[in-house]
């Protein structure tokens, strides 16, 4: 590690303070630091402490041209190992993901031909924004590390994912990028790029890996239908199958775009996220990401809701009378986006089963016009749980899987997913208009 040159940019923001701690812990290493700091966040720290503790010139100005001379901003992005950002801003993010080159960061950013890491640190709704989420989906999709944000209270006194990661796990991260670099360069010498990607299947680049652009719309989790302010009708999904299908569609190369009902899980690396509620929300997202080249359905949807929600708390009188529940039966989603005009060329339903569990698939793949079912038996195994036995229920047969953890389900399902697409049309071919 001591040969190792760093290249940090530091963005704007309260969190520009940490950058100072990780230079001393990158110099404390044996590691070359220069710093690149914007415009905003020289108003967080200074070009002379980070100076004095990288032991190198700051750089700030893009049209420098003293700069210009003795070392040109293209030479600066290539000299380094790995060009860090840390805090990575929303804004830094946005230009990023944009090609923007309008200052001396984002132009270094653009030039490199080295490794990018980023550490994002925002308020909570800048990084829960469907924008932000989108920005770092791409910058994912093209190769850039985007650590993900850890969650604490922040300093504006909002509570959530957004806060800088702390020094030493920026250092721990940029270890490892500097060790799969190394390795990635090891095994190249001896190998073909075919074999390399074998070999290295986890930075493999985006357009090597399966699902590289095509783009994936999945539900997850159950939905809580009101029936007054503090009463719904639910179910027991926990949601973790959908997001493992979520992140390992997102680990192939996948544009992930995921629609959850309430449930308390971590939105995956490279995923887009849209919350809701209750299914009638659910139906209307799901339109509106249509197109896509594959829907999976696994979300557990309550087929009724309330058919009248109170608008206060239901309360007992001490009579005994139990007050009627009228129920109206919720919108099949799954039906309506196999009859929808932009039906997907893959549609995957998912049927939890307590009895019967392959023959009610069966009818329930026929009823709702589908490609595929993804049947497991609940009978057991309450949802929730860490592993799934399922049955890929097709036209053509049934396809039954040992139990397995639900992540390994989900990168066997993504596989399968590929194949299918692949026999269907090339990559991208649904959205030539686009």
């Amino acid at each position: 590690m001591a040969a190792k040159r760093i290249l940090l940019i530091i963005g704007g923001g309260i969190a520009a303070y940490k950058s100072i701690e990780l230079v001393r812990l990158l110099r404390k290493a044996g590691m070359t630091v220069r710093c690149v700091l914007t415009r905003a966040g020289e108003q967080f720290v200074t070009p002379l402490t980070l100076a004095a503790l990288s032991e190198n010139k700051v750089y700030t100005d893009l049209f420098d041209l003293k700069d210009e001379v003795e070392m040109g901003h293209i030479q600066l992005s290539r000299e380094a190992d790995l060009v860090v950002v840390a805090p990575a801003t929303a804004d830094l993010l946005a230009k990023m993901a944009g090609g923007h080159a309008s200052d001396l960061a984002t132009t270094l950013l653009l030039a490199t031909d080295k490794p990018v890491l980023a550490a994002p640190a925002m308020n909570v709704r800048m990084w829960l924004h469907a924008a932000t989420q989108r920005n770092v989906a791409t910058l994912r999709g093209d190769g850039v590390t985007v650590m993900e944000p850890d969650e604490g209270e922040m300093a504006c006194g909002e509570y959530g994912p957004g806060r800088l990661p702390e020094p030493e796990a920026i250092k721990a991260a940029i270890d490892e990028q500097l060790a799969a670099s190394r390795a990635g360069s090891r095994v190249s010498t001896s190998l073909d790029t075919n074999e390399v990607l074998q070999s290295q299947p986890d930075f493999a680049p985006a357009n090597h890996r399966p699902l590289h652009g095509r783009r994936i719309l999945i539900t997850a989790g159950p939905t809580h239908e009101p029936i007054d302010p503090v009463r719904y009708i639910a179910n027991r999904s926990s949601g973790k199958q959908g997001f493992a299908i979520a992140a390992a569609a997102a680990e192939a190369g996948a544009e992930v775009l995921l629609i959850a009902g309430p449930v308390p899980l971590p939105t995956p690396p490279g995923v887009i996220r849209i919350d809701v509620e209750t299914a009638r929300e659910m139906a209307a997202e799901v339109a509106a990401g249509l197109p896509v080249d594959a829907a999976i359905m696994v979300a557990a949807v309550a087929d009724w809701r309330a058919a009248e929600t109170q608008g206060q708390k239901i309360k007992k009188d001490g009579s005994g009378f139990v007050p009627p529940l009228a129920l109206a039966e919720n919108p099949d989603i799954l039906a309506s986006v196999a009859q929808s005009p932009d039906r997907p060329p893959l549609l995957v339903g998912f049927a939890a089963e307590t009895n019967d569990v392959i023959a009610h698939a069966q009818a329930k793949l026929a009823r709702k016009g589908c490609d595929w079912i993804v049947a497991n038996d609940v009978s057991a195994d309450p949802m929730g749980g860490a592993s799934n036995r399922v049955h890929i229920v097709t036209p053509a047969g049934v396809d039954s899987w040992d139990r397995l953890p639900k992540d390994a389900v989900a990168r066997k399902l993504m596989e399968k997913i590929a194949d299918e697409l692949d026999a269907r049309a090339p990559p991208e071919s649904t959205h030539a208009a686009d």
